[in-house]
């Protein structure tokens, strides 16, 4: 090392003194309000959904650092994405729960002062159940009931009481067939029948997790082609108030814009007088309501970011004013914050194959007009 000092004149010093006190007398450039501030102020939450990738891997947004840092400070709740499913959780059959990926999420949202929230404990939807159970031998006559009741029983009471942090569960995902509004059938109700699955699952939910609010969630929209579907959700909150079934919200995921069609392109025409008409009826019969997997659908509007981005900021700001305007509002979760770790990359592809931008930041983790348009919609929603 040199030991050379260079040697000031008394001007030079004093120049550099002043120099020194200008600067450190102008402050410096605030970072923006956390989205999770935002939405704290209106009383409610702002989160989103992360998948941990496999044990032990080091793939996957969840390894990825610079998201991390982005779920740290722009989140207040966490919900692991698939973690939590049955296709996951039970995929090693009728004994097994694997918890290893949704643990780490459970303890990064700790560790950062995070809430978080469960996905899903019955995805009531044939497609999604670990194979094993498609073919499982429940017995025959009563015991063939009670067997099938206690799986379904025992599944929701272990996978509650192992969060007993979650503030939501998304107790029955995806029941409403959109083709006709009716219930799906699956191996539970094919054996319990379709109302008792469902209520039991919610009563076991209400019994493992009392401090948490349960939801009902689906994904019929506020775009054209979603009446059946509306329907069928409409008729069955109706029918847990009257059977007295412990369903405290709906969940509307709200993965909005083009449909999810490899047919289709540009952004759905919306049913604005629809949409709030469904809205009107599920909170009057005393719903809360949660944005539970936002994201905007980007498939056939033009490659160029700058148009593109400013769409779907205008089109997310639409519907997220309209929805935050009801009281009723507790949650807003985004289905991922940073656009090459979104779901949608890999689904109903863009005709000229370029990727997706559906979420609030892009590939270099910097925010787009979509952030803003979420901060902009939170800043100016009812307080809660």
């Amino acid at each position: 090392m040199s030991s050379f000092q260079p040697v000031l004149s008394r001007r030079q010093a004093l120049t550099l003194g002043a120099t020194a006190a200008t600067l450190a007398a102008v402050p410096a450039l605030a970072a923006p309000t956390s989205l999770a501030a935002l939405a704290r102020d209106k009383g409610l939450y702002f989160g989103s959904a992360v998948g941990a990738g496999p044990v032990g891997s080091l793939t996957g947004s969840f390894e990825d650092a610079a998201y991390r840092k982005i779920l740290a400070d722009e989140c207040g709740v966490l919900v692991p994405e698939n973690e939590l499913k049955w296709y996951v959780v039970r995929a090693a059959g009728p004994q097994s729960f694997a918890f290893e990926r949704a643990d780490r999420i459970a303890a990064f949202a700790k560790a950062n002062g995070q809430a978080l929230r469960g996905h899903t404990l019955l995805w009531h939807h044939p497609q999604w159940f670990p194979a094993w159970i498609k073919t499982y031998d429940f017995g025959a006559g009563p015991a063939r009931t009670a067997n099938a009741q206690a799986m379904l029983v025992q599944h929701i009471d272990t996978v509650c009481k192992r969060y007993p942090q979650m503030i939501s569960w998304d107790v029955v995902n995806e029941t409403v067939d959109p083709a006709d509004g009716a219930i799906r059938r699956t191996v539970f109700s094919d054996i319990l029948g379709q109302h008792e699955t469902l209520d039991l699952a919610f009563h076991t939910a209400r019994a493992a997790a009392p401090k948490a609010r349960l939801v009902y969630n689906d994904y019929m929209s506020w775009e054209v082609g979603n009446e059946k579907h509306r329907y069928g959700v409409l008729k069955l909150l109706e029918g847990f108030r009257k059977r007295g079934t412990p369903v405290d919200a709906l969940g509307v995921q709200s993965h909005i814009g083009a449909e999810n069609a490899d047919s289709f392109t540009g952004f759905g025409r919306p049913q604005e007088k629809e949409w709030r008409a469904f809205v009107d009826e599920a909170t009057g019969m005393g719903y809360d309501l949660l944005i539970t997997e936002f994201d905007v659908h980007d498939k056939g509007l033009p490659y160029d970011f700058a148009p593109r981005d400013a769409a779907v900021a205008a089109y997310a700001k639409g519907y997220l004013d309209l929805m935050l305007s009801y009281r009723q509002t507790k949650e807003v979760l985004a289905w991922g914050m940073v656009d090459k770790y979104s779901w949608l990359q890999n689904q109903w592809l863009r005709e000229d194959k370029k990727p997706k931008r559906p979420t609030l930041y892009d590939d270099a983790y910097q925010p787009k007009p979509l952030r803003e348009a979420v901060a902009a919609a939170l800043r100016a929603a009812p307080v809660r």
